[in-house]
């Protein structure tokens, strides 16, 4: 991923323009701009959605009770969280806005669909395939590992080599995939399903629950002396950035769903041509 990054900010900045945006090709929507707010015009659900789309990047908490339980010494999880934190900040934020810089109203999700030149969108895009699977694999095995416990419990196939536990487990990874495949499917815009994915799913396991269990562990004594009453209003106010990012943030998400299939997308399930 990487390479992959590196190769974007290169072609990004050599190229002569970039190819196209959502609001038209190039240069239909003028000279490349760049701007610190949204521009004139831009709609609620654009913005909820740059908003969603932000936050599903930064919200891998549902992870971590996983991570820690698989580590040698789980009481160097927070040294860990640390550098993670650090070289997100890195990651998240210096390559956005260096493509921000040569692509501005022309950057697309994902970004290198707005070089403007195929081989620079082949060659990033290239080094894109491995990590998404690692990712995808991940991401897949925490949630199949959840949904295992919850149908095995306690029983001895859930840790035993048995028929039914391999069985159950199979199961489990088809269903998740199948359901990814027509999700990806439906969704015509990555940008859309990300936010869709962040709205639904994010609000909770990366605001709502942790305000929760926050007040589960210290409920009887959240206002007990200046520092825990401060820790206890961010969480107040974590909880409702939760409620606001799965109310109003999953009605942009389908709205913007909605606008996708009222233009020119690509039905669900075809057969076309959807290369690069």
């Amino acid at each position: 991923m990487g390479i992959a990054i590196i190769l974007f900010l290169v072609f990004a900045g050599i190229e002569k323009a970039p190819l196209y945006g959502y609001r038209g090709s190039y240069p239909a929507d003028g000279p490349v701009k760049t701007y610190a707010f949204p521009l004139p015009g831009t709609t609620w659900v654009a913005c909820m959605n740059a908003v969603l789309n932000i936050t599903f990047l930064w919200v891998p908490q549902i992870l971590f009770p996983t991570f820690i339980a698989e580590m040698e010494k789980p009481q160097d999880f927070p040294k860990a969280l640390a550098v993670l934190t650090a070289i997100s900040a890195i990651l998240f934020i210096v390559p956005p806005a260096i493509g921000f810089r040569y692509l501005g109203q022309y950057s697309t999700a994902p970004a290198f669909g707005s070089l403007g030149v195929v081989s620079y969108k082949k060659a990033s895009f290239g080094f894109v395939i491995v990590p998404t699977l690692i990712i995808g694999v991940i991401y897949a095995n925490v949630t199949a590992k959840f949904i295992y416990t919850w149908v095995l419990g306690k029983s001895r196939h859930t840790h035993s080599h048995t028929v039914i536990g391999w069985g159950v487990w199979g199961a489990i990874m088809v269903g998740i995939y199948l359901l990814a495949y027509i999700f990806s499917e439906v969704i015509p815009s990555m940008g859309d399903f990300l936010s869709l994915l962040s709205a639904t799913f994010d609000s909770f396991f990366g605001f709502i629950y942790f305000a929760i269990a926050y007040w589960q562990l210290n409920r009887g004594s959240l206002f007990s002396g200046l520092g825990r009453s401060v820790n206890t209003m961010f969480n107040i106010f974590i909880f409702i950035v939760g409620l606001f990012v799965l109310g109003p943030g999953l009605y942009a998400a389908v709205e913007a769903i909605i606008a996708d299939y009222s233009g020119s997308t690509t039905p669900a399930f075809t057969c076309a041509n959807m290369a690069i």
